[in-house]
């Protein structure tokens, strides 16, 4: 067997795999956080470098890795430099201003690679977050894993918007949705071409959010977690979704075990009080109990996969066989843990078709009395490799060691009409809940653009009242303080026009696109419910009644639905047409 590759560029293709070489029976995936933000993150440096070792060291061994916020190429050389001979294949990903931050490593060679930019990616005037300047997006890579052509698994890579307030009242939560959905149609996409699809990252969303129901609906897909864990946390205990569940507030040990909690845990001393830190720094030992109440802890991290259409073909299916949150660990010599994430790590193995069914059965039933070891299994090959690096999570002693293969499920089938078009839908109340989202963003957009637009013309006014007190004043104070307000508030005034017309202009387009989108997905729904059509109608992972069910409490709301973005859209509509006459009146268009 003979391998050709190198570190590919967006968009090119290298030779793959030449030979017989089969393919493999298994794939190990994994995806991390690395926390990588130059000049903000702490010790970032040292923290990386322990992620290489830890990464190569891990067992069972990573052969497709995703990373995110691993910002410089220097850091992603660092990584490889320690993993290269277990993963020497790689792509660092350019995108943004400030680098998209996202990273593919394989064990087998990149025949394909690009890297598609999300429409909606927050705003420049958030400078302080940063998220649109380092043009977020999905990382593409297509791996070849042997030498057959259908041999190949498309991996996408991706880091959503940040949350920076709650749900619902998180601001960016209308961006948040709509790169969920351009995701989910690259996944699509890729299992319509026949291949395994795997998508991994940082998807800053919970399990009962509008952006994972539009992944695990419209893209057939899996959430390997929730596939083997279906009873998992709907998101952090003070969720009023997971409130509503009435169960006890879990310890850390059955956060990671059972919710697969990678962001916020207990055990991540970046996620202390700023005491604990300081204690941490200067050289005091701290430990936590696993048996600690950890309500904050929530997963963040995701990984889905599915079979290709040309799966359904075969006498042999992909199926789910594992999934743990790993890197726990902490840093040998700084003692606090490698990244405020935690990994999650997941195995897919080839069974035969009746095998994999019967794996499916026996998933459901045993996920009611048993889990993976997660965190501990992982933590505790990684200490007998490197003792200085297991200082964190400690597994009871009753705690089962033994990796067995108890929860193995198959990946989502294709319908058995032979059609290479995957037709699923949510609920028409759940379109209702995106569309009147999206209509209330779009009125914060337009009225925004009003007042940055207003500001740009009060600023040519202001520096004219400007030059003309110079001409008249005969004092050099009054006039090089005349001049220096002239050129501020000109300067802000033009930043602001250039925003107002340019970017928000853009941003209304992407969102117009976005809600015509979704009201195409709403009418499949409701044409499906009427039998006029053959879409299947997903009811969502959340658990919720009104999700569960697509009978009349359903449609009951509805209207109240309607009249409410009716409303919004009112408000839309007189914010059109008041620009417009304002524009003509002033010389705009």
């Amino acid at each position: 067997m003979a391998v050709v590759s190198h570190n590919t560029g967006t968009g090119s293709r290298v030779k793959g795999i030449e030979g017989g070489a089969e393919a493999p029976s298994s794939i190990r995936l994994f995806t991390y956080n690395c926390w990588g933000l130059k000049y903000i993150a702490k010790h970032r440096t040292e923290r990386l470098q322990a992620i290489g070792r830890v990464i190569a060291t891990t067992v069972p061994t990573p052969e497709i890795v995703g990373l995110q916020e691993c910002w410089t190429q220097d850091d992603y050389l660092t990584i490889r430099k320690h993993t290269r001979h277990i993963l020497p294949h790689g792509k660092f990903y350019f995108s943004g201003i400030f680098g998209g931050g996202l990273a593919i490593l394989s064990k087998w060679p990149i025949v394909e690679s690009n890297m598609v930019r999300y429409p909606l990616n927050g705003r420049p005037t958030a400078f302080f977050r940063g998220d649109w300047y380092v043009g977020k997006g999905v990382a593409c890579a297509t791996i070849q894993t042997g030498s057959r052509r259908e041999d190949v698994v498309e991996v996408f890579c991706t880091h959503l918007h940040a949350p920076y307030e709650r749900e619902p009242d998180d601001s960016y939560i209308c961006h948040r949705t709509a790169q969920a959905w351009e995701i989910a149609r690259l996944m699509r996409q890729a299992v319509e071409r026949g291949h395994a699809v795997v998508g991994l990252g940082d998807f800053n969303m919970t399990p009962s959010s509008l952006a994972h129901d539009l992944i695990t609906t419209h893209a057939p897909v899996q959430d390997v977690w929730k596939a083997l864990h279906p009873d998992s946390s709907l998101g952090a205990a003070s969720h009023p979704l997971e409130k509503e569940r009435r169960k006890e507030i879990p310890n850390a040990r059955y956060n990671l075990e059972e919710n697969g909690a990678t962001c916020d845990s207990v055990l991540n001393t970046w996620r202390w009080s700023k005491q604990q830190q300081k204690q941490l720094f200067r050289g005091e030992e701290i430990t936590i109990d696993p048996t600690t109440p950890d309500p904050r802890a929530k997963r963040l991290d995701y990984i889905f996969f599915g079979n290709g259409f040309s799966e359904s073909l075969r006498s042999t299916q992909w199926v789910i066989d594992s999934a743990q949150v790993g890197m726990t660990n902490r840093h040998p010599d700084l003692n606090c843990s490698l990244s405020d994430h935690f990994s999650v790590e997941a195995t897919i193995v080839r069974l035969p078709r009746g095998l994999a069914a019967i794996h499916q059965d026996q998933a459901k039933a045993s996920s009611t009395h048993e889990q993976t070891t997660a965190g501990a299994l992982q933590s505790l090959t990684n200490a007998s490799l490197h003792p200085t690096l297991y200082t964190s999570y400690n597994p009871s002693p009753t705690s089962s060691l033994v990796p067995v293969p108890v929860t193995r499920t198959p990946s989502p089938q294709w319908p058995s009409t032979g059609s290479p078009i995957f037709q699923a839908c949510l609920s028409p109340s759940r379109y209702d809940e995106i569309l009147t989202l999206i209509s209330s963003y779009m009125a914060r957009e337009y009225r925004q653009r009003r007042l940055r637009l207003g500001h740009f013309l009060l600023s040519i006014a202001v520096s004219i009242i400007c030059f003309i007190g110079i001409w008249w004043t005969n004092h050099p104070g009054w006039s090089f303080l005349l001049v220096f307000v002239s050129t501020i508030n000109f300067g802000g005034g033009v930043i602001d026009g250039l925003i107002g017309g340019l970017f928000v202009g853009s941003e209304i387009r992407a969102l117009k696109e976005f809600r015509w989108e979704i009201s195409q997905a709403k009418c499949m729904a409701e044409e499906s419910i009427n039998g006029e059509s053959g879409v299947v109608v997903s009811t969502g992972e959340q658990g919720t009644d009104e999700n569960k069910t697509l009978g009349l409490k359903s449609l009951e709301n509805e209207n109240k639905r309607v009249e409410k973005e009716k409303e919004l859209w009112e408000k839309v509509r007189g914010s059109e047409e008041y620009l417009g006459k304002e524009n003509v009146r002033r010389g705009f268009q």
